[in-house]
């Protein structure tokens, strides 16, 4: 398995999986072998392949869509570990810890993954940001925000998460979609004007 990110406080593994290209994310502390799991998408046996010689101790869902769930009851099965998620979306099973807006979530060894609830894409949508590393579920792309569906009232909640809750970050904090590949902050902020302007 060759690491996404590898840093001495944290390793990034990145597990594309289904015909959307969902991405899979495994949060590992490299001292502890501990590790947080992100987004039950699809293939739940290639997810727990690429998250081999980890110890898995929580799920965290970035949102509830049906692309980012599926593997999700048979993980929760395999892995006997708790699912965490903000209530704002539906799961297809019970979620054991309901997440809100500036959140902590402790693993390994000193390590803390801040929830930054950001609706938009969905009521429930959420990022996970851990020191420079900012997991963005369908909430930030390389070029925008996430699908809107036109929907005026959505799209205008999804800028303003993205511009008062994302963008106050680091411009060298990475960003890692739910679906294609990375961006930072940096690269993404001077486009918010664009994004606004053409509205989706």
């Amino acid at each position: 398995m060759t690491h996404h990110y590898v840093g001495d406080d944290l390793i990034v593994r990145k597990i594309e999986v289904g015909e959307m290209e969902n991405n899979v994310y495994i949060l590992e502390c490299p001292a502890t072998d501990e590790a947080l799991l992100v987004d039950g998408c699809f293939e739940p046996e290639k997810i727990l392949e690429g998250a081999a010689g980890t110890s898995i101790v929580g799920i965290l869902q970035t949102h509830g869509h049906g692309d980012h769930v599926q593997a999700l009851p048979a993980l929760k099965e395999k892995l006997g570990v708790p699912v965490h998620a903000h209530p704002g979306d539906d799961y297809p099973i019970p979620i054991d810890n309901q997440l809100s807006d500036g959140d902590e979530l402790s693993f390994g060894k000193d390590h803390v993954v801040k929830v930054i609830h950001t609706p938009g894409h969905t009521p429930g949508g959420t990022c996970f940001l851990t020191g420079k590393h900012l997991i963005s579920g369908d909430t930030l792309f390389p070029g925008g925000p996430g699908n809107t569906w036109g929907n005026t009232e959505a799209f205008k909640q999804i800028i303003e998460m993205v511009e008062t809750k994302l963008f106050s970050l680091p411009d060298e904090t990475i960003v890692y979609p739910g679906h294609g590949k990375d961006t930072t902050i940096g690269a993404e902020k001077p486009h918010l004007q664009e994004w606004k302007d053409r509205g989706w």
